[in-house]
């Protein structure tokens, strides 16, 4: 019998979702792979649709995104969330693996809760799978973003092959770059030389080609939206096995 005092539909969780409010891939994405019990509430990170022309005008958006995240947390705790997942990632890769403990305290400081960020689920999606060394990522930034990634990754243990930075003109933008060209971006990162290939940023909508991938390519294909969500749910002991989304979901 279903506890009174638990919440109707998330009576096993509540999570607060974190977005910028251009982002239309990770609401989706997210309840997708909802499992019955678990309700994700999300709140936008006002940001306008910055027109990323260049290293300096993209790092010049993110750092708007990183200035107005307090304030969505704020909104999004007056639902009484149990848990809150981070529904963006380029700022959670700055300054390495202290950068992100760095980010994630900062919001734990503010929320009370503890949470998932997009760049430390990468890493523990990562290591799930075991036996990876060596990656080659997509991202829908510009190169001086890709170089923060590739920092991170490194404070990891992992060393970056390749990586391809998209340079999308617009927030809004990345949610419209084709499955037929990530198809191509995909054989352009693949090689021996590779054992997983991942994928950042999280308007980039990714998470079925990767399943897809991942079953061809025989290795490791990780969507940061899949890594992130799985986090959220194994860190609050939820075990289910969602399918359709790649082995992480299904087998870790």
């Amino acid at each position: 019998m279903q506890d009174e005092a638990k919440d109707s539909r998330g009576w096993r969780k509540v999570f607060g979702v974190l977005g910028p409010s251009t982002n239309t891939t990770v609401q989706p994405d997210f309840d997708d792979m909802r499992p019955a019990g678990v309700t994700n509430h999300y709140s936008r990170i006002i940001v306008s649709n910055a027109q990323a022309i260049s290293n300096e005008t993209f790092l010049a958006g993110t750092q708007a995104i990183a200035d107005n995240t307090v304030d969505a947390v704020k909104s999004v705790m007056t639902a009484d969330p149990d848990y809150l997942v981070m529904g963006m990632s380029a700022i959670t890769f700055y300054g390495g693996a202290e950068g992100a403990a760095r980010f994630r305290r900062q919001i734990r400081e503010v929320s009370g809760l503890y949470l998932s960020t997009g760049s430390e689920s990468l890493a523990a999606a990562i290591a799930a799978y075991g036996g990876v060394k060596k990656v080659a990522f997509v991202s829908p930034y510009y190169p001086v973003a890709n170089e923060q990634v590739r920092n991170f990754l490194s404070d990891y243990g992992y060393e970056t092959v390749r990586d391809v930075p998209l340079q999308c003109p617009s927030w809004t933008s990345i949610a419209r770059v084709g499955t037929s060209r990530l198809r191509e971006v995909l054989k352009q990162l693949d090689g021996d030389d590779v054992d997983a290939i991942l994928q950042v940023g999280t308007n980039l909508s990714m998470v079925k080609l990767a399943a897809a991938a991942e079953m061809w390519l025989g290795k490791p294909v990780i969507a940061i939206n899949t890594a992130t969500y799985w986090h959220a749910l194994r860190a609050n002991g939820i075990q289910d096995k969602v399918y359709g989304f790649g082995r992480l979901l299904e087998e870790f």
